[in-house]
């Protein structure tokens, strides 16, 4: 693996990782998926070893609602060679209701709690400490394109965000995408 979530390998990182990933489907209804990451994320000069680990469960409650948890938590060295560890934390709920074949909607909501700044560092005295939410409408084009309007809101410990030259602790957006597969 080249790191966490990296297409390409960091510059100065020779350091092998290792990813797993284990899904279990007992019937139609429940899926669970516990998957990792376990390596180095920087240079091989400030090698810090990263241990993330990503849970979720998918319920399929009727054919058109669904609801997935997730939880993720994450070790890093606080410096090379280290026996101490920062950590971040972050649980997830979703819910998915699917109107008609061509539309649906989805409530999520999360927070992430990543103090020390592993994956997000701020340079704030409480490191990156928020919830987000987020309602998303759907609407399938055809098979293979869809097309999505989304609302998110975060809300965070400490004045992270900046809109105007301004500091804030709140963001709200509003975006939109189309998606083609093929």
């Amino acid at each position: 693996m080249n790191g966490w979530q990296r297409i390409a390998r960091v510059n100065g990182n020779n350091t092998p990782a290792l990813g797993t990933q284990i899904t279990f489907t007992p019937n139609g209804k429940i899926t669970f998926n516990y998957s990792t990451f376990i390596g180095n994320d920087k240079p091989d000069t400030v090698s810090q070893m990263r241990y993330y680990h990503n849970f979720y469960a998918i319920l399929n409650a009727t054919d058109k609602f669904r609801i997935t948890l997730g939880f993720d938590y994450c070790m890093e060295q606080k410096s090379k060679g280290s026996s101490k560890y920062n950590s971040l934390y972050s649980p997830v709920m979703i819910f998915h209701y699917q109107f008609c074949n061509k539309l649906a909607v989805a409530i999520r909501g999360e927070y992430y709690n990543d103090k020390n700044g592993i994956i997000i560092a701020t340079g704030t005295p409480n490191g990156f400490q928020t919830f987000g939410y987020s309602l998303n409408f759907d609407y399938k084009i055809s098979d293979n394109v869809m097309w999505r309007l989304e609302g998110r809101g975060l809300s965070s410990k400490d004045k992270i965000f900046t809109l105007d030259n301004q500091v804030s602790n709140q963001n709200y957006f509003v975006t939109t995408s189309l998606a083609i597969a093929f």
